[in-house]
């Protein structure tokens, strides 16, 4: 005896029989010579435009004007004792501070590049970190708030906790003896221009 295996094929419905419903869906269906002949020319027109300056847009540049403020004199500091100032401005989150760290920090000046600049606010929730530079270890922090701690070697980039921006460098010069602030690297937290705090 021989079983029929039936198919697990549902039922015609009118529709279908009709062919309304396969129409369509054809309209909405590309074959694969459609589909290659439209990306080839989109790519074409893409290339073309790149290679005669239509996808650059003439934008230009904007140049931020920062105020060249006197910090100290690098005669005067010691290794890790910081020196607080206020950068660009007394506004708002202006907080900062110099130290000289005693071992090269990446934007660091001075002969032995030791000697740099950061804003003393976390990243991340604004919170102040000041009172918070460990020696020991080169680094600003934890924030009173989520423990966030920062590395002065290595432009203040995120150690641990919630900030997932560094601290942001204030920029120095060096003129003779003087130090000066000269501009920032980086958003100054609670500011959406670091010159309008």
């Amino acid at each position: 005896m021989t079983k029929s295996i039936k198919s697990p094929v549902s039922p015609t419905t009118e529709k279908e029989k009709t062919g309304d419903d396969l129409a369509s869906h054809q309209k909405c269906m590309m074959t694969r010579r459609q589909f290659l002949l439209t990306s080839g020319t989109a790519t074409a027109t893409v290339m073309l435009m790149m290679k005669f300056g239509a996808a650059e847009a003439a934008v230009p540049a904007m140049v931020t004007k920062y105020p060249r403020k006197l910090l100290g004199k690098m005669s005067k500091l010691k290794n890790d004792e910081p020196v607080l100032f206020n950068y660009p401005d007394d506004g708002d989150y202006s907080d900062s501070l110099l130290v000289k760290l005693g071992t090269e920090g990446g934007g660091g000046i001075g002969a032995n590049k030791d000697i740099v600049a950061f804003n003393q606010y976390c990243t991340h929730q604004g919170a102040s970190l000041d009172g918070t530079y460990k020696a020991a270890t080169k680094s600003l922090g934890a924030c009173p708030l989520h423990l966030s701690t920062f590395d002065l070697t290595r432009h203040g980039i995120v150690i641990s906790g919630q900030a997932y921006q560094s601290v942001p460098q204030v920029l120095l010069e060096v003129d003779g003896d003087n130090i000066y602030a000269v501009g920032m690297m980086g958003l100054i937290y609670g500011r959406n221009n670091n010159l309008k705090g």
